[in-house]
């Protein structure tokens, strides 16, 4: 059997407007990061550990067309791994 003959999942999100099914954007409001570094002895930085606070509104959308589909956040942040 070959990848191509395998079903699709059922958990796939598509875009209700396009049918795109692969590039999407996850918008995040009121941010905040905070990145502890440590600087090397060539004066460069390296990034050791990072935490972000998001205090607003988290946005799902289309990467084709920019259709908002935040209503299927719940699911996607489901699927992140």
């Amino acid at each position: 059997m070959q990848p191509k003959d395998l079903p699709a999942p059922s958990n796939r999100l598509t875009c209700p407007s396009c049918g795109n099914d692969k590039d999407f954007y996850e918008i995040a409001e009121d941010v905040t990061i905070t990145t502890h570094y440590i600087q090397n002895l060539d004066g460069s930085f390296t990034p050791e550990e990072d935490t972000s606070q998001i205090l607003g509104e988290i946005r799902l959308i289309c990467g084709r067309c920019q259709e908002d589909m935040s209503s299927s956040y719940q699911h996607f942040s489901e699927m992140l791994f």
